[in-house]
Parts: C-alpha cells; sequence; structure tokens
C-alpha cells in the first residue's frame, strides 16, 4: 500500500487570523487535505467563514480572540482545543498586521500594536501548544510565519520588519529545545502577495508594482492558493525530519 504522506485526514489544527487572507487560504488548505481546523480571529466574520467550510462538509469551528490580549490568547486557544475534542496536533501562528510610518515619526502606540500581534502572540500561541504536545506525549507541529521582512529590513515598516525578524530566530529556538520531543518549529516566508495588506502596492498606477513584479522570476504575485501546498507539508509527516527552517514561498523573489 502507498502511503500518502500529506494526508491530514484525523489531525486537528489551529489557524489564528484565519477570517481572511493568507490564514483563510492555509486553513483551507488543511481542512482540504483532511483536517478538523479551528480558526481564530478578532473579526467577528470568523464565525461565518466557519460555518461557510461546515457547509461545504469541512470539519471547522470558529472562535473569536483577541490575541492582542495575553488573557484572551490562553482562553481562545483552550476554546480551540475543546473544540478540538482535547487533542491538537498543528498550529498555524498566521494572524499578523501592518502599519507604515518614516522610522522617525513612527509612533511607539504602533511599534507596540505591531511586536504584540506579530511576535509576543505567536510566542504565547506557540508556547501553549508545546505544553499541549508534551501534555499529550505526542508529535506535533508549530508553523509560523515569517516574511521577506524576515531577510530585508524594508522600508517605513521598522515594526514589522522586526517582528518578522523576531519570528524567524523564534522559530529556531524553539526548535532547538523542542525537535528532540518531535515538535517540529518551521516558518513559512511569503513574498510578495496579493493581499489585503497589499492593496496600496498592488495597485498598477504604484511603481513600485512594477518594481516587484519584474523582479518576482514567476512574473506574478502570490496568493492565498499558493499557501496551501507548503503548509500541509509542514503540517504533515512528509516534513518529519524538517525543523528550524524558513522557506520562502515567493516565486523565486529572494534569488533574483
Amino acid at each position: 500500500m502507498v502511503k500518502n504522506f500529506t494526508d491530514l485526514t484525523g489531525r486537528k489544527a489551529i489557524v489564528t487570523g484565519a477570517a481572511q487572507g493568507l490564514s483563510r487560504g492555509m486553513a483551507e488548505g488543511l481542512m482540504e487535505a483532511g483536517a478538523e481546523v479551528a480558526i481564530i480571529d478578532l473579526n467577528p466574520k470568523v464565525m461565518e467563514v466557519a460555518a461557510e467550510y461546515v457547509e461545504k462538509g469541512y470539519s471547522c469551528h470558529g472562535v473569536i480572540g483577541n490575541l492582542a490580549n495575553v488573557d484572551d490568547r490562553k482562553k481562545a486557544f483552550d476554546e480551540c482545543v475543546r473544540a478540538l475534542g482535547d487533542h491538537l496536533d498543528i498550529i498555524v501562528n498566521g494572524a499578523g498586521v501592518q502599519k507604515r510610518h518614516p522610522s522617525e515619526e513612527f509612533p511607539y502606540e504602533d511599534w507596540e500594536f505591531v511586536i504584540n500581534i506579530n511576535l509576543n502572540a505567536v510566542f504565547s500561541m506557540s508556547q501553549l501548544a508545546g505544553q499541549q504536545f508534551i501534555k499529550q506525549n505526542s508529535r506535533g507541529k508549530i508553523i509560523n510565519i515569517a516574511s521577506m521582512l524576515s531577510f530585508f529590513g524594508g522600508y517605513t515598516v521598522p515594526a514589522y520588519a522586526a517582528s518578522k525578524g523576531g519570528v524567524a530566530q523564534l522559530t529556531k529556538a524553539l526548535c532547538n529545545e523542542w525537535s528532540s520531543r518531535g515538535i517540529n518549529c518551521n516558518c513559512l516566508a511569503p513574498g510578495y502577495m496579493d493581499t489585503d495588506m497589499n492593496v496600496a502596492l498592488t495597485n498598477p498606477d504604484n511603481p513600485r508594482f512594477k518594481e516587484i513584479t519584474d523582479r518576482i522570476p514567476a512574473n506574478a504575485w502570490g496568493t492565498p492558493e499558493d499557501m496551501k501546498g507548503p503548509v500541509v507539508f509542514l503540517a504533515s509527516d512528509a516534513s518529519n525530519y524538517l525543523d528550524g527552517a524558513v522557506i520562502p514561498v515567493d516565486g523565486g523573489y529572494l534569488v533574483k
């Protein structure tokens, strides 16, 4: 019998920020591969999104949670685990925010907001997942979402760049401690994606749109659909010996 290494039937997953964008695409990819998924978002729309997937025949649970609040992170995590039958196999820390200002004018409250969601919440949710995997004495998959700005500095986004650099390093640190316990910690680093976060850049009248597109060897911006295969790979048995990696999903942008 041939084994399908990317079959996630019976696996239980949490995906944060999944009411929209790349996180929704990744949650959908996990469901298409057979996983039961709990999706967290501050946007109440998350309940409608979950209901849509249930109507299509998938196992999906919506949880409203404020990842900016440390207590609410645990509350949302615990609610997800209960919905998944008190077991967890996979967490995808996909929630992320962005603020743009020249660095000399960057408001400190915006710095704190971005770091809190993009880095502090990733640590909290990873820690909670690690504790759950260890309690279960089972293999676990932690998938964090880095960025091209884990490699570059960017412009007018110092908090975002710092947070995504931190996500990459956090993932490596968790790998060092947890991989021997059967917990895989890896990152996906999306390139330039056609999502609401980049709506200003994807305007064809913006000269940066052509500049960026010309640098992408694939000659196209990514979509949530493009994140499905990579996240399923990292969530599955196909990646059991992959640890501490930061994998670009960028159409070749980094290598040009």
